[in-house]
């Protein structure tokens, strides 16, 4: 049965057992052997960029709660090298998501600088590295979404499409920031039966790694904390790894 405690396992030896890792900022600079301090800086000035997201003009239920920039990579192992691909639309079937499948969703690019930066570059190629050690294969396909959540409407909603797989192999769901806001429980449950965990990602840097074929996952609505209202916010990093390809029509 899941719990907090057996998915703080190694990493990799989580992934296999139980189909989810819980990391904590230590354990994620650990796990990924990312070298502090100076990693930490830089990720803290890159961190910036989520400031600076375009709205998300595809959202179906009417909200205006999430804005988010897209960019896709190919890692090749294991040498590990990471290439940014041309951009390209975000697709998913319906089978996986009902409410935004079935159409290419055309975001904003990653900012250049971003998606260059070292300290990126080396979060998203030791995270595939980490997949590969659970699954070996020649490649991986990377899309890497960065989102923010807002209260500005008074909810935001993390997952509209509710509990949910993304038809890849493996999700990253690292939190960025969070301010101002209560509410946004993350829940993972396994795919064929009644097991799951729930906790609230507090700290900068907590991941949330997944089994995408073993489990499904969502997060709650979030909500204006007191003496907060309408300025409240949740960033996230979320990195999808699939080794058949980019999900296309």
């Amino acid at each position: 049965m899941f719990n907090i405690a057996t998915v703080q396992k190694p990493a990799a030896q989580a992934l296999r057992q139980d189909g989810l890792s819980l990391l904590y900022p230590a354990d994620l600079t650990a796990s990924l052997q990312l070298p502090t301090p100076q990693w930490l800086d830089g990720w803290n000035q890159l961190s910036e960029s989520w400031n600076r997201l375009p709205p998300d003009a595809h959202l179906k239920d009417g909200g205006h709660y999430r804005k988010r920039r897209h960019a896709c990579f190919i890692q090749e192992l294991p040498s590990g090298e990471m290439t940014q691909v041309p951009h390209r639309a975000h697709w998913q079937p319906t089978d996986y998501n009902a409410l935004h499948g079935g159409f290419e969703r055309w975001f904003e690019p990653v900012e250049p600088a971003v998606a260059r930066a070292p300290e990126w570059t080396a979060l998203v190629g030791r995270l595939g590295e980490l997949f590969a050690q659970v699954k070996a294969v020649p490649r991986w396909y990377i899309e890497a979404h960065q989102f923010r959540i807002d209260t500005a409407g008074g909810v935001g909603r993390p997952t509209p499409e509710g509990a949910h797989r993304d038809g890849v192999d493996f999700v990253v769901v690292m939190l960025v920031g969070r301010h101002g806001v209560k509410g946004g429980e993350t829940r993972v449950f396994d795919a064929n039966g009644p097991d799951g965990v729930r906790f609230v990602m507090q700290e900068p840097l907590t991941a949330l790694l997944l089994d995408d074929e073993r489990v499904i996952h969502e997060t709650t609505a979030i909500l204006p904390a007191d003496g907060h209202a309408g300025s409240g916010l949740r960033d996230t990093l979320v990195l999808t790894y699939r080794a058949d390809g980019f999900q296309a029509p």
